[in-house]
């Protein structure tokens, strides 16, 4: 089992930024990828970015593409998405993911951080 615990959303106008932290704890050393999810009102949760624990590869979403960075700390199971440019909408919760190794799937979710941005 892996736990994970989200922290850093808050309300931010149009243009600034944020930065979302994870803390992971648990089975982590069964971790292979860590991933940024969002849910926004009425739509479905959706990828946000994604980051290997071994070699830091990344992958982002198109629309969050060179605003958003993902970004992770071994040392601490830590994991983070600094995101700037915002855009109101961008405004949903987000929530970090686990995806084992061996898995096809993120199987481990935190419980997510609001994130709103103002117009």
């Amino acid at each position: 089992q892996v736990q994970l615990v989200e922290s850093g959303g808050g309300l931010v106008q149009a243009g600034g930024s944020l930065k979302l932290s994870c803390a992971a704890s648990g089975r982590t050393f069964s971790s292979y990828a860590m991933g940024w999810f969002r849910q926004a009102p009425g739509k479905e949760r959706e990828f946000v970015a994604r980051i290997l624990w071994i070699g830091g590869i990344t992958y982002y979403a198109e629309s969050v593409k060179g605003r958003f960075t993902i970004s992770r700390d071994n040392a601490k199971n830590m994991v983070y998405l600094q995101m700037n440019s915002l855009k109101p909408e961008d405004t949903a919760v987000y929530y970090c993911a686990d995806r084992p190794m061996g898995g096809s799937d993120f199987d481990y979710w935190g419980r997510g951080t609001q994130v709103t941005v103002s117009s």
